[in-house]
Formats: structure tokens, C-alpha cells, sequence
């Protein structure tokens, strides 16, 4: 099985338990404004992989892994576009005993493909774009209807979810979308941490690289009370 990757971090620590080497998969149907890995959208860029060439990898740092209680995460991009190779890779680290996390914004439709992926799949880090519909098709391109419908089903089947939010100021600071968001998360059953993750522009210049404008040029990252306000509204 043959993937695209856009690249692989070895020593990542934020993107679920432990020490994780995590692995940006290439392509991405949503239009994010905010987006800090504008070169990862086109799904013929990158760098062709098999699943056994990334697992080979992959056991280079099997000890650090297994003495931090960490993994592997798989993010993008959007892994659910190339979810037959992202199965590949999760079955074969479940035969291994490596914990598999998978960094998404669900913004597919559920299919049995995906259905299938979620059997191997440890952790889900779901990135919830925008709990009002309308504000986000204005910042992504896209309803949010997919990704809230992934949010529930992953509740569903009881499979442990970290929620995220990026905090930009004008779009996602809101206090009513913020407590809405609130009673969405607390209607889970799932969730076991819920992180704000504040505004940065240090992507920009990848929208430059492209021949694409950077529509928020001028937005400023959310201030240290700023995020504390969206992280009292969340109670996190």
C-alpha cells in the first residue's frame, strides 16, 4: 500500500500521550484561512511511502515510544483522504502494541472505509473548526455538519477523543459560540481533554510560496487573557 506524506516528525509530544512520531499526510479538502500547512492541501504533492517502509521507520524509535507511553499519530493534511493506507499502517502498529492516534478534522462523510479505520485507532484528536455552521463555511470553505457528525459517532462507539480549537480573535473568540461549543463538547461522552489552541500567522509565508493571499494578515494571536476568557467559558 502507497501513501503521500508531507513529513514526519520523530520526537512530537503534544499530539496525544508520551512521545509520538507523528506523520503529516499529504492533501486536504478543507480551505482553512487560518491554516499554518498551506503545502500540505494538494493531494498529488509529497513523497510516495509504503506502509512497510514507514514501519521500518517507525521501529527506529520504538524505545523512545514505549518507555514514554507514546505512539504514533497520524495527521495532515486530512488523513481521512487516504484512509485505505492509514488502516494499512494502524493494523499493523495494533499487531506491534504501538498506540495509534489519529489527528482529523472529520470533515468526510462516515463510510465503512472510515468505520474501519476507527477499529485500530487508539485516539482520535478532533479539531472542531466551528460550532456555528454559517461561521464555518466563512473559515473553511465547508460546513461543519461532517465534523460534528464525527464527533457523535465517535461517541458512539466509545472511542476516546481530544477535542481542539484554534482561538482566533474576530472568528472563534466569540462568547456565545464559545458556551455552544461548551454544551456541544459536554453532550460527548468521550472526550478526555479539551484544548484551546491560540492563533499564530507563522504559516504565512507558505500562502506566499503558493501565489495565495493570506486573508488574515492582520489578525493578531489571542492575548494571555484572551485565552484564559475562552478557557474559563470551556472550563478547562
Amino acid at each position: 500500500m502507497i501513501g503521500r506524506i508531507h513529513s514526519i516528525e520523530t520526537f512530537g509530544t503534544v499530539d496525544g500521550p508520551g512521545i509520538r512520531f507523528i506523520v503529516f499526510m499529504q492533501g486536504c479538502t478543507l480551505k482553512c484561512k487560518y491554516c499554518h500547512n498551506r503545502d500540505t492541501w494538494d493531494l498529488h504533492l509529497g513523497k510516495e511511502i509504503s506502509v512497510q517502509e514507514l514501519i521500518k521507520n517507525i521501529l527506529k524509535y520504538k524505545s523512545y515510544i514505549d518507555n514514554s507511553g507514546g505512539g504514533v499519530t497520524v495527521s495532515g493534511g486530512e488523513p481521512l483522504l487516504q484512509v485505505e493506507f492509514v488502516t494499512e499502517l494502524f493494523k499493523n502498529l495494533k499487531e506491534l502494541g504501538i498506540h495509534t492516534a489519529l489527528d482529523t478534522a472529520g470533515s468526510l462523510p462516515i463510510s465503512p472505509k472510515i468505520k474501519e479505520l476507527l477499529k485500530y485507532t487508539d485516539l482520535v484528536i478532533l479539531d472542531i473548526k466551528h460550532i456555528d455552521d454559517k461561521k464555518s463555511i466563512e473559515l473553511t470553505g465547508f460546513s461543519n455538519k461532517n465534523n460534528l457528525n464525527f464527533a457523535k459517532y465517535l461517541s458512539n462507539v466509545k472511542i476516546p477523543v481530544w477535542i481542539r480549537q484554534v482561538l482566533i480573535p474576530g472568528y472563534t473568540d466569540d462568547k456565545f459560540d464559545l458556551q455552544n461549543l461548551k454544551k456541544f463538547i459536554d453532550s460527548l461522552e468521550n472526550v478526555e481533554k479539551v484544548e484551546i489552541l491560540p492563533y499564530h500567522d507563522l504559516g504565512k509565508f507558505k500562502w506566499k510560496e503558493v501565489g495565495d493571499i493570506y486573508e488574515l494578515e492582520n489578525i493578531p494571536s489571542p492575548t494571555d487573557k484572551e485565552i484564559e476568557r475562552a478557557k474559563s467559558i470551556l472550563q478547562i
